[in-house]
């Protein structure tokens, strides 16, 4: 399983596997043993560990060893770097929609669209006539 190197691919990475996201909800309930975690699951318990190294090096979770247990806790704060560039890409993207939805609108001649687009085009009118006089 190839790991990405920079912090914020290593988050994605972590995410896009529904396993890994079913850990980390249940995770979300409260700490959780190892044994725990892999219950649900019908895989062998080296792939388990696979699935909480990756939560791990993303940053995710947390795992800890008190005598023969292991238990691992969520990290939320991990979520942070993904967070910030889902916020800073979202108002980008809001935006460019935003453009399409108003050039889809004067294309079909929607009516709101046509009436804001009229009013705009006379009020320039009336601008230049006055400045002819």
């Amino acid at each position: 399983m190839p790991i990405a190197t920079d912090p914020l691919s290593r988050i994605f990475f972590a995410l896009a596997d529904p396993t890994r996201r079913a850990m980390l909800d249940r995770l979300a309930a409260g700490a959780a043993t190892v044994g725990e975690l892999a219950e649900p699951f019908a895989m062998s318990r080296p792939a388990v560990s696979q699935h909480l190294g990756v939560l791990e090096h993303a940053g995710l979770i947390e795992r800890t060893r008190q005598g023969q247990w292991r238990s691992c806790t969520l990290r939320p704060e991990g979520l942070d770097d993904a967070e910030q560039w889902v916020t800073e890409h979202r108002a980008a993207w809001q935006s460019r929609f935003d453009r399409l939805d108003a050039t889809l609108a004067a294309l079909v001649g929607d009516p709101a669209t046509a009436t804001a687009t009229d009013a705009r085009n006379q009020a320039d009118t009336s601008v230049g006539e006055q400045e002819e006089e």
